[in-house]
């Protein structure tokens, strides 16, 4: 498997994500600047997080006007995998990748901590490595995580299996009391339709190793080397 990591001015964790990916893959993933309107071919993409372009106009709407972001597109819209990671996933929205909008959180603060997520489904190339229904710990620091979609979309999209995960409770329950941001039904992550494009709020990466202290984000890496191996 080989995997390109874009890195886009301001992006703080594409080590974080080179890291991960090196430790699953057992080989270096490419490192793509921004300017680069063409890189060699890859099974998968990865847009990591930070704060693009300093998170100025909107979050992530310059980085997905970035030359290199004409060709993500294309192979995304031709099949090949891409997952955004926080910043990553907010470029998704902003590209028309995923359906959607990521807005500042309801509480319009910073928020930096570990959350549980309920993994909707075990039923894709990033989450085969899960059992559907299954709470995971994996950190979050965003300002702007609060997902929203209108609501005949979101019904589409929960009737498509769009949904990727859920910030619950320790129970697994999607409730009020675990929504850091103000999501609309708790959402972390969602889809595209054909599952082949991922974006999450919550960073995998800084949970991939018991050095970490914990390890419950490795396996959406482990499931992407599984599949696309």
């Amino acid at each position: 498997m080989k995997a390109a990591v874009i890195v886009f001015p301001g992006s703080n964790c594409d080590r974080d994500v080179q890291v991960a990916l090196r430790q699953s893959m057992e080989r270096e993933p490419l490192m793509v600047w921004h300017k680069e309107s063409s890189f060699e071919e890859v099974d998968l993409i990865v847009l990591p997080g930070g704060f693009s372009y300093g998170d100025y106009l909107r979050c992530g709407a310059m980085a997905a006007k970035s030359p290199v972001m004409k060709e993500v597109v294309r192979r995304a819209e031709n099949g090949v995998p891409v997952l955004g990671i926080c910043n990553g996933f907010q470029i998704l929205t902003e590209a028309g990748l995923l359906p959607g909008v990521v807005m500042r959180n309801a509480n319009l603060k910073f928020v930096c901590k570990d959350v549980l997520l309920r993994v909707e489904t075990g039923q894709s190339l990033f989450t085969s490595k899960y059992e559907s229904g299954t709470t995971i710990r994996i950190p979050i620091a965003h300002h702007d995580g609060n997902y929203f979609a209108d609501s005949a979309t979101l019904r589409a999209m929960d009737d498509r299996g769009q949904i990727a995960f859920r910030y619950c409770d320790s129970d697994g329950q999607a409730s009020n009391a675990a929504n850091p941001n103000g999501s609309i039904g708790n959402i972390a992550g969602v889809y595209n339709e054909t599952k082949t494009v991922l974006g999450l709020m919550p960073h995998p990466e800084r949970l991939s190793d018991p050095a970490l202290g914990g390890n419950d984000g490795r396996a959406i890496f482990d499931s992407l080397v599984e599949a696309l191996s």
